[in-house]
């Protein structure tokens, strides 16, 4: 017969003594420092122990022959208590304190997850307030949560609802210290919205075994609203999560989790807990926990058929797919935290707790979290002080009865939620209640919450003329206000095609809303009308309030510049008809214009005329299916840097919204200047251009004549996409065409400015042949540098400051010929002269530069001078081997992706400059070495790369430091490869994309 020893005072550890009691194979269980609902009850017993201590525990586990260890909270278990048990020959349930990290360190946990292909939300990590502020104000996500790095009770979470409640947070954690040591470094994430559920599995190190899925309630109050608190109740299992999601729960999270620790050399062995957001995109991972949760673990306990004290002994040694938990599938638990008034704030112990023993009759099971014993009276103790329990085969009647037993229990300022459950049983399939608009997947209140948040959005696009009232049936507009004599209406309709689906790939939707009102203010343009007010049309199949406030903004942002007033709209909300949070956008828009003034005039165009190109933004809104073709061709994504050198991402440069030309044409329409203008849509130039010519002329166009952007040169050349096919697709840099008077030409160009130019005229021509392009390929391959035969080589430029041991393993590695090398280094620069480094680059016949920084008065003036000679000698990658000077921030961000540094620790521990020194103080035993992106954060970037080393009893900062070297000469060039060869890219969140 076994003793079990619990760690832990909470009503989880409560529950893990309950149900390790129920074992036959175990004949004690002590509880340390354990509750008023542990002591004297059975089999269990409180003992006194100091839980820091680990030697006193490992003494009384010796003297009591305890027999398994089972850890309760993560503090302990973070701070090794596993390690020290184990090492003494005590079976312990509970991760190793490397491999609890995955919940103490919010950092290594991020980065692991990212290294792992597990699914989580973007993000970055920061020290400092004002970047932190910076990317929350920048980010093209919704960087509205806000986590302390390290432990912090279960409550280092905050979620803003603005931006600014965000840096809110960051300031709290950051300078007020509102979390102590673990706000010291932050987590800014993306708010991901959905269901949120609790994944819990057992694991062996190899085998993982899920537990049924659990809902917490964390919000203080009824309704999900309040501050956030460690949980006051759990639904389980939670219904809402389909067998495909629970298998992709299990193998693309959990196995891959214990896979990738396994990988690491800290094998994971105990109760792996993540939480899950059931996202449109699939489940992705808030958090992970190394333990059980609470009150998960009341309510999955509660389920368990199977002895538990089998299946932890069976985590510890690497048995449990020979012992795998069963449970029953045929019941679902309700659990009801009763808190003291006040949390979680401060709040008084010591009440006097009532009316146990009625909960006991009615069949429930309360579970002690915060409670203490005084003599044949229970108090309370902690700010959740119990949990209440009930079981049913049917889930209202489960939250009923926990409800009613929650009402027994009585002490002074208890609170409860009464609504736990509600919102499972009220969208399950089971006999109550009715079926709601809600259930169908349509939610009204959704709807209703987007006309609030875009009330103000629409107020700013008023002009004369309209008088908007969201919310009404229909809207005016009072044409005889806007002083029109002879006026004619023109009314045009059209969306933005499959451009959407750039948007969602890269979460940024406020640039789409312009592409919509300039698709169509642009058309009406070309009948030489005013752009006076405009409709849009959204459909989706789940409405997601910020997602269409976004579009919303770029809507009305577009009627600001074209001049015209968005007076009303439609949002459809059409679960089957569209996936998820899949949505399509279209627009409508009326103007007017004096019947004198209708374009085109096709009775005074004639032979000789000139036509004026207007510069287009991009690609607009024309011809996306075929661009995504083409990228899907390459093998890029939208997250990585443009080819173009523009600075931004991909994405960022296809979602350019479409050029709105109406200030700047209308005026010349209205002065009689224009006789016909074409809008470059729904087709290219060979497409749009004659539907404003007469039948018998046509028109000659050099390509020559304005500057291609590089993007329709990179389509052509990586596409293949012939000349014919590019003019009748794409507009090619010209999203507007004017045809005017040759005597009026240079006047108008004049006027536009550097936008417009003149490149063809009209003459006598087929209708087989109405617009005829020159030179469009040479104009292609001179605005696309890399039409040229493409380098086989990625150029490296490396950064030193001293002698150079990685800079030599870096050169032996790229000039060595069996190996093949994806990467050349062309250029060495050092920003101290005379050092040993320079003299290994000349040797190897790779032309170095000294630049000195005590030459320049700031570090911006120095950064700007390395990265201009890095440019000027076309380096594409840049690696810091020993290059002794902190970089700033714009520098990071120009070679974002593009840049590795080497340091001599196992990050995310030890960084800074003295990682040997931090090594040896804290007594570990194993060091290393990381390559990393460089991130604005110092040695805060993607990990590529990590080696280890022992660290020895007697070692000093030398011999490891000497011990050290030796794996970076081996780690450097391999992750230089990765990156060189495409293998290894840093997606937008900061995260590493792995390709094959």
């Amino acid at each position: 017969m076994a003793t079990v020893l619990v760690i832990g005072s909470g009503g989880r550890e409560h529950a893990l003594a309950w149900k390790l009691a129920q074992s036959p194979r175990v004949k004690q269980v002590f509880v340390s420092p354990g509750n008023a609902g542990t002591s004297k009850n059975g089999k269990i017993d409180n003992v006194a122990l100091n839980v820091k201590d680990f030697d006193t525990i490992v003494k009384y586990c010796r003297d009591e022959s305890v027999n398994l260890v089972v850890v309760g909270p993560e503090d302990p278990l973070a701070t090794g208590i596993s390690d020290h048990l184990i090492e003494a020959g005590i079976a312990c349930f509970g991760p190793s304190a490397a491999a609890a990290k995955i919940e103490a360190s919010k950092e290594f946990s991020k980065q692991f997850m990212c290294q792992n292909g597990i699914p989580t939300a973007r993000y970055q990590i920061f020290t400092k307030v004002e970047s932190a502020c910076r990317h929350i104000q920048l980010s093209t996500y919704s960087a509205l949560v806000v986590k302390a790095s390290g432990l912090a009770a279960g409550k280092g979470v905050m979620v803003g609802t603005t931006k600014e409640e965000a840096c809110q947070a960051v300031r709290e954690m950051l300078e007020e210290k509102k979390f102590g040591v673990a706000g010291e470094t932050v987590l800014v994430e993306e708010l991901l919205e959905g269901d949120e559920v609790s994944c819990l599995a057992f694991t062996d190190g190899s085998t993982v075994v899920m537990m049924p899925p659990a809902q917490d309630h964390k919000a203080l109050n009824e309704g999900d609203t309040g501050p956030n608190t460690g949980g006051m109740g759990v639904v389980c299992p939670y219904p809402k999560v389909p067998k495909a999601e629970l298998d992709k729960i299990r193998t693309d999270i959990l196995q891959k989790a214990v896979d990738g620790m396994r990988e690491l050399g800290t094998p994971y062995t105990g109760v792996l807990y993540a939480g899950i957001m059931l996202t449109t995109d699939g489940p992705k991972v808030l958090e992970f926990n190394c333990r059980f949760g609470d009150p998960e673990a009341q309510a999955i306990l509660s389920l368990m058929t199977s002895d538990l004290y089998e299946t932890c002994l069976a985590c510890t040694n690497e048995s449990l797919s020979d012992h795998r938990p069963v449970f029953d599938h045929q019941s679902c638990v309700t659990g009801i935290v009763l808190a003291s008034g006040g949390y979680p704030g401060s709040y008084k112990k010591g009440m006097t707790i009532t009316g146990l023993d009625r909960t006991e009759s009615h069949g429930l099971t309360v579970f002690h979290a915060g409670t203490t014993r005084n003599a044949d009276k229970i108090l309370t103790n902690g700010g959740r002080v119990l949990a209440v329990i009930a079981t049913s085969h049917n889930f209202r009647t489960a939250c009923n009865l926990a409800t009613r037993g929650a009402a027994l229990v009585k002490f002074d300022g208890v609170y409860y939620r009464k609504d736990i459950g509600y919102k499972v049983y009220s969208s399950c399939n089971q006999t109550e209640p009715g079926l709601t608009y809600r259930d169908s997947g349509v939610d009204i209140t959704a709807g209703s919450s987007l006309v609030e948040a875009i009330k103000p959005l629409v107020s700013v696009t008023s002009r004369t003329g309209s008088n908007v009232n969201l919310g009404g049936f229909g809207a005016i507009f009072d044409l005889k206000e806007t002083g029109y004599t002879d006026p004619l209406l023109v009314a045009g309709t059209d969306g933005v095609g499959t451009k959407l689906k750039v948007a969602k790939e890269t979460g940024c939707h406020n640039t789409i809303g312009v592409d919509l009102v300039a698709m169509c203010v642009n058309d009406i343009l070309a009948q030489g009308a005013e752009p006076l007010f405009f409709l849009d049309y959204f459909a989706t199949g789940k409405l997601d309030v910020n997602m269409a406030k976004d579009v919303v903004a770029g809507i009305a942002k577009g009627c600001v510049e074209a001049g015209c007033s968005l007076i009303g709209g439609e949002t459809a909300e059409m679960p089957g008809m569209y996936q998820g949070g899949d949505y399509d956008v279209a627009g409508f828009a009326v103007g007017a214009v004096e019947r004198k003034n209708v374009l085109p005039r096709l009775n005074e165009i004639s032979t000789g005329d000139v036509l004026i190109g207007l510069k287009s933004s991009g690609i607009h809104s024309n011809g996306f299916s075929l661009v995504r073709k083409v990228i899907e061709k390459v093998g890029i994504s939208m997250d990585m840097p443009s080819p173009f050198g523009s600075g931004i991402t991909l994405g960022e440069e296809l979602l350019t919204p479409t050029k709105i030309y109406v200030k700047d044409v209308l005026p010349l329409i209205r002065r009689g200047l224009v006789k016909a203008f074409a809008h470059i849509t729904g087709g290219g130039l060979t497409e749009n251009i004659p539907r404003v010519l007469p039948t018998d002329l046509a028109v000659t166009i050099d390509a020559l004549a304005w500057n291609i952007p590089a993007i329709f040169g990179y389509l052509a050349d990586k596409g293949n996409i012939s000349d014919k096919e590019m003019a009748r697709t794409f507009n090619c840099g010209v999203g507007g065409v004017l045809i005017v008077d040759q005597t009026h030409a240079d006047a108008i160009v004049k006027e536009l400015g550097e936008q417009a130019s003149v490149i063809g005229s009209v003459h006598q021509g087929q209708e087989e042949c109405k617009v005829k392009i020159e030179n469009l390929r040479q104009a292609f391959t001179q605005c696309w540098r890399p039409m040229t035969p493409p380098r086989t080589c990625k150029r490296v430029g490396v950064l030193i400051s001293g002698s150079g041991t990685n800079l030599q393993a870096l050169i032996d590695h790229t000039q060595e010929q069996n190996n093949n090398s994806s990467a050349e280094i062309v250029l060495v620069i050092s920003n101290k002269p005379g050092v040993q480094g320079l003299e290994r680059a000349r040797k190897a016949g790779i032309p170095t530069q000294v630049i000195n920084h005590k030459d320049f008065g700031s570090r911006q003036s120095f950064d700007e001078a390395v990265h201009k000679s890095l440019m000027t000698s076309e380096v594409d990658i840049v690696c810091l081997a020993g290059f002794m000077r902190i970089l700033t921030g714009d520098f990071v961000h120009k070679w974002n992706g593009r840049m590795l540094n080497i340091h001599p620790s196992l990050l995310p521990s030890f960084k800074g400059h003295d990682a040997h020194c931090q090594v040896l103080k804290a007594n570990v035993r194993i060091s290393g070495c990381t390559v990393h992106f460089v991130a604005e954060e110092i040695d805060s970037g993607a990990i590529l790369v990590q080696e280890a080393v022992p660290v020895y009893p007697g070692d000093t900062e030398s011999t490891l430091s000497a011990r050290v070297k030796t794996v970076e000469h081996h780690a450097f060039p391999r992750a230089l490869e990765l990156v060189a060869s495409g293998q290894a890219t840093l997606g937008e969140a900061g995260q590493i994309i792995w390709c094959q």
